[in-house]
């Protein structure tokens, strides 16, 4: 499954990062959230290890699942709860990080991508899966990436990434509460590679285009759409922009402009 492929290629540029950020601290605070790197990768870890019993053992993931639900519920927030499970630090977490991707990797790359995985809501594909992960891993590395100062070097492995954001327009309205407004947008963007990728029926009046990684950016959260060069027009197209949401969970705002950026470099 290539998709398995694509996720241990963003572990491995996210690790390289890591061994750069080492001098820093990983008790660096980040920009998302405030979240250090050692909970950003703590976090990764943890859901990581939940994609591999989604895949592997539906019991194992509602046993360590359960009290995740139970503890946000009682106003627990999830860094606090990750730790509880997950008590490395330092060096050990980083390693740790590190050999779960490998495991994580070479399971999935052997499944069957139309397997069902059990998820926190409803199961998904191992394909979805494992694309989620890649998603995941690209989306909070930014802010590690960001923290060095560094442009991360991109590949059209990307386009995984642009998908979901694409796939997820109705998500983003119906985790409000909204209806999605019709017709959805057309997309056309600038691949890493420059191909052009395109989604949905040609509309000059509500239309996405521009950089293929602005995209994804805004669809992860890591950037808001008024700090990007993403040509944005029509009604549908700018409510889906302001508010874009291609990950699961209840409505989460997209950052603040001028909020998320990179740092200037390490000298």
């Amino acid at each position: 499954m290539q998709q398995a492929e694509d996720f241990f290629q963003e572990s491995l540029v996210l690790g390289e990062a890591l061994d750069d950020v080492l001098p820093l601290g990983l008790q660096t605070p980040t920009g998302f959230k405030g979240w250090t790197v050692e909970t950003i990768v703590r976090h990764l870890h943890f859901w990581n290890q939940m994609a591999l019993w989604a895949l592997e053992d539906a019991e194992a993931l509602s046993k360590n699942i359960e009290p995740i639900v139970v503890g946000m519920g009682a106003g627990k927030t999830l860094p606090t709860m990750e730790q509880e499970q997950i008590p490395l630090a330092g060096r050990e977490l980083l390693q740790a990080w590190r050999d779960m991707t490998e495991v994580l990797h070479e399971a999935y790359r052997k499944a069957d991508p139309s397997q069902r995985c059990t998820w926190v809501g409803p199961s998904m594909s191992a394909r979805s899966c494992i694309t989620a992960r890649q998603m995941e891993t690209w989306a909070h590395g930014q802010a590690i990436f960001d923290e060095l100062g560094r442009e991360r070097e991109e590949t059209d492995r990307l386009q995984n990434i642009v998908i979901l954001g694409v796939n997820t327009y109705d998500w983003t309205f119906q985790c409000r509460g909204e209806t999605p407004p019709s017709p959805k947008p057309y997309v056309e963007l600038i691949a890493p590679s420059g191909a052009l990728w395109h989604y949905g029926e040609p509309q000059e009046a509500n239309r996405v285009t521009g950089n293929a990684v602005d995209f994804a950016r805004v669809v992860t959260q890591t950037r808001n759409v008024a700090d990007t060069a993403l040509q944005v027009l029509g009604g549908p197209a700018d409510s889906w922009m302001r508010n874009a949401q291609c990950f699961a969970g209840g409505p989460n705002p997209p950052p603040e402009p001028g909020s998320r950026f990179t740092k200037k470099a390490m000298q």
